[in-house]
């Protein structure tokens, strides 16, 4: 499809957001892609790295090549994500860590809303639709309901590691972080990223390609021979990820990590009245919802353009 300069520019600011996305655990990059209405070209765009592409570079040159597989969305995409871990990204991380309730505040507005708009494109509503939505949120809720673990990190748990947190990180709902945090790598991964440790991140890269390459697969097929399961499933991802995102939570355990600082291991979801008995500190309830509505309006605003 032909893009104007504007679009590739609105392309960069839809890979910005993904990459902040990302960088929260909890919150999927996979979700954002979807609600900018971006995300089946994503995936039909990784997709076409196939034998294809191969034989056409060798029959037609890399020009042909790069518009096969779309490369101009997808160099765009990526700049903008790799601009958003290097700007927006350290934001995000600095309110999640002073501001943490406003921040999951947002964001639970915004996933509860997709989870509306997916199902919204399903065009139906039957018990099968129903069914498998129900799986998808059974599915979230358990995943995001388990408790990080803590590992010394091998060759082929970093690999592994990062062929699964790429699958999470294109499926909305699914927070590729999380998924990290669950495997105990989320912390070793950020400190190879800081300390430029190469051999630890491209072991890791490897992964993500070969685990992107993979998976784009199935998914391109799933939307193309079952598109209305596709999109109950993903809905049902979304709604059973609220379970991470709720605002209020009070942290029952805590784990050392290795820089020696606190970091909570299992936290329960409270009310705003009990998180302030509980911990003290200000619910900012008002704020809060506020927040909510305006994630809530955002995706209602972009799912109507």
């Amino acid at each position: 499809m032909q893009r104007t300069i504007a679009d590739y520019l609105a392309l960069v600011g839809k890979g910005m957001l993904m990459g902040a996305a990302d960088a929260v655990p909890g919150v999927s990059g996979g979700t954002v892609a979807f609600i900018t209405g971006i995300y089946e070209e994503l995936i039909e765009s990784i997709r076409r790295f196939n034998l294809q592409a191969l034989s056409l570079l060798f029959k037609e040159g890399p020009v042909a090549v790069w518009r096969y597989v779309n490369g101009s969305f997808l160099i765009t995409l990526i700049f903008g994500i790799v601009l958003s871990l290097l700007t927006l990204a350290r934001i995000v991380l600095y309110l999640l860590e002073e501001h943490p309730v406003l921040l999951w505040s947002f964001f639970f507005g915004l996933i509860l809303a997709s989870t509306w708009s997916v199902i919204r494109h399903t065009n139906k509503l039957d018990f099968r639709v129903v069914g498998i939505f129900l799986l998808g949120v059974c599915i979230a809720y358990v995943v995001t309901s388990m408790s990080p673990s803590q590992v010394t990190p091998s060759v082929w748990l970093v690999f592994f590691s990062g062929m699964i947190a790429i699958c999470a990180m294109i499926l909305p709902g699914i927070s590729g972080s999380f998924i990290l945090l669950l495997m105990g790598m989320y912390a070793p991964v950020l400190t190879a990223v800081k300390d430029f440790q190469l051999g630890f991140i491209g072991l890791f890269l490897a992964g993500c390609v070969v685990g992107i390459m993979s998976f784009s697969r199935v998914l391109s097929w799933a939307f193309h021979h079952h598109k209305v399961a596709t999109l109950s499933l993903l809905g049902g991802f979304m709604l059973g990820s609220l379970n991470k995102v709720w605002p209020w939570k009070y942290t029952l355990s805590y784990s050392i990590n290795r820089h020696g600082e606190e970091v909570p291991l299992l936290q329960r979801n409270v009310l705003p009245e009990t998180f302030f008995e509980m911990t003290g500190q200000d619910p900012y309830t008002l704020g809060a919802l506020a927040l909510m509505i305006l994630g809530i309006g955002l995706v209602v605003l972009l799912d109507r353009r």
